[in-house]
């Protein structure tokens, strides 16, 4: 069994919080960690049992009523629930009486939102890091902010880094031996995910139209959000196509990335980009196979941004930094695939680069941003497949992505 990180973060706040509520894809994880957590005592619930599921729909306050110091599974397809644990927690506010999962935002739904405010934690939970199936404690997100990045003697690189991105992190896909089962497992995800949870949370006119909705977001992970496009595909409005979008990021199949932007400078574009949250399930719904993408290595370019995309999401749930994930883009063309914002404004830029050579030219987006930020920037790195740290100026490096994990 994986040590997750969000692990000592739900211990901590179950100590001083009546309601923690674990939020992420379905199969990440999430039943298997708060399991294990039960055998302390807790009382195990799970909403995909459809008698269980019945009974807290019909009665959603009789259901609760008499419950302390529960787990609840799938709360998404209860939400009422919700309404309900709000009163008894009123009721009495002690910490550690609900620990909940949910594979769908259902704070989302403004009444949920708003209910539960001060009340609850939510703590987002993605798939295996691979510091986590490593069994390593990451520290790259704060030695990027110091400016100390470290060379790699056993870095992945090559064939071995196009194997990684492939494989991304659900941890049945992982243990399944073959590209081919693996990926085998992975359609069967995205078709449970578009049919089933989906309805969970809401109702979807094209539900048949939404496996070509998710290839063309594929072929798009990377790049800036183009709505009426993604609409025009299946024949749906602009405000249809944003709408889908934003279902599928409420089971965490894809993300939204803000734009980072200052007021001080008019020339940013101000546009999200789009990422899938696993390049597993993005490389199995672009069709990518290892012999595709070794043959093409324009193909890895944006596997590879969203692998590492999440590879540092799942970080930031690992650090005790609190950071904001943005890109920057600025009407010149020049980017910084991830911006990072610290809470005290402290600005730290990753650009990513499928390749085993970096060049001064791979820097002017991080320039850019750091002429932008000025004393607000700590540093910018260069992300690629090598082994080495070289340093390219003041406070740029280019580092090896073994560095995200090692």
């Amino acid at each position: 069994m994986f040590k997750r990180f969000v692990e000592r973060r739900a211990e901590e706040a179950l100590s001083d919080t009546p309601v923690v509520l674990i939020v992420g894809p379905r199969r990440a994880g999430k039943t298997t960690l708060v399991r294990k957590m039960g055998e302390a005592g807790r009382t195990y619930i799970t909403l995909d049992d459809q008698t269980v599921l019945a009974a807290a729909q019909s009665d959603p306050t009789g259901f609760i009523r008499g419950l302390d110091r529960a787990i609840i599974d799938e709360i998404q397809r209860a939400p009422d629930l919700l309404l309900a644990i709000k009163k008894t927690v009123d009721d009495d506010y002690r910490p550690g009486r609900f620990l909940l999962t949910g594979s769908a935002n259902v704070l989302t739904l403004p009444r949920i939102a708003d209910s539960l405010a001060g009340r609850m934690e939510t703590i987002r939970m993605l798939p295996l890091a691979r510091a986590e199936i490593e069994g390593l404690k990451p520290t790259f997100l704060e030695r990027l902010f110091e400016g100390k990045l470290r060379g790699q003697k056993g870095a992945i690189v090559g064939d071995d880094l196009i194997q990684l991105s492939l494989l991304g992190g659900f941890p049945e896909a992982i243990g399944r031996e073959s590209e081919r089962r693996r990926q085998d497992w992975a359609r069967s995800y995205l078709t449970s995910v578009l049919t089933r949870d989906l309805c969970d949370i809401a109702e979807v006119e094209k539900l048949t139209e939404l496996p070509k909705f998710v290839r063309l977001l594929a072929e798009h992970s990377g790049q800036l959000v183009n709505y009426s496009q993604f609409g025009g595909a299946i024949n749906v409005s602009h405000k249809t196509g944003q709408r889908y979008v934003g279902l599928l990021e409420q089971v965490f199949l894809v993300a939204t990335l803000q734009p980072w932007f200052t007021n001080a400078l008019k020339r940013i574009v101000k546009t999200p980009k789009l990422h899938f949250l696993d390049s597993g399930l993005l490389a199995t719904a672009r069709g990518l196979t290892f012999d595709r993408v070794k043959t093409d290595r324009g193909m890895f370019g944006a596997l590879l941004e969203s692998f590492v995309f999440s590879e540092v999401l799942k970080l930031m749930t690992a650090s005790d930094l609190r950071l904001t994930p943005h890109h920057f883009r600025d009407r010149d063309m020049r980017e910084v695939d991830i911006v990072l914002e610290r809470d005290d404004e402290t600005i730290a830029g990753v650009e990513v680069k499928a390749s085993a050579t970096v060049k001064a030219g791979d820097f002017s987006g991080l320039r850019a941003l750091a002429e932008t930020c000025r004393d607000r920037f700590a540093f910018g790195v260069v992300l690629y497949d090598s082994t080495d740290v070289v340093p390219f100026g003041d406070r740029l490096a280019a580092a090896p992505l073994s560095c995200l994990w090692n």
